[in-house]
């Protein structure tokens, strides 16, 4: 099992940045790729950014794209996710999520663990 803690979330104003954080434990992180996906009242999970087993490889959504650094620390078994310019519609719970795949998985099936989520609101 590998249990997952987001934090970082919060109230921020249009055009202001959060870094949020997910902290992994219980098995060697090194071994899980890592994504962000959010999720807004009524809408679907969807994927935000994701990054490879060593953190040489990511991928963005189109919503966050040039907006967003994904980012990990396998020494501290965290990874990041930086996001800048933030707009109202970026308002939703962010979820951490692992997977054991070895390549960048960027639909919520192909992930085995989730976290809890952090609420992120964006304020016009």
């Amino acid at each position: 099992q590998v249990q997952l803690v987001e934090s970082g979330g919060g109230l921020v104003q249009a055009g202001g940045s959060l870094r949020l954080s997910c902290a992994a434990s219980g098995r060697t992180f090194s071994n899980y790729a890592m994504g962000w996906f959010r999720q807004a009242p009524g809408k679907e999970r969807e994927f935000v950014a994701a990054i490879s087993r060593s953190g040489g490889s990511t991928i963005y959504g189109d919503s966050v794209k040039g907006r967003s650094t994904i980012s990990r620390d396998n020494a501290k078994n965290t990874v990041y996710l930086q996001m800048n310019s933030l707009k109202p519609e970026d308002t939703a719970v962010y979820y951490c999520a692992a997977t054991a795949s070895w390549v960048i998985a960027t639909t919520p099936i192909q992930y085995n663990y989730w976290g809890q989520g952090t609420q992120v609101a964006v304020s016009s």
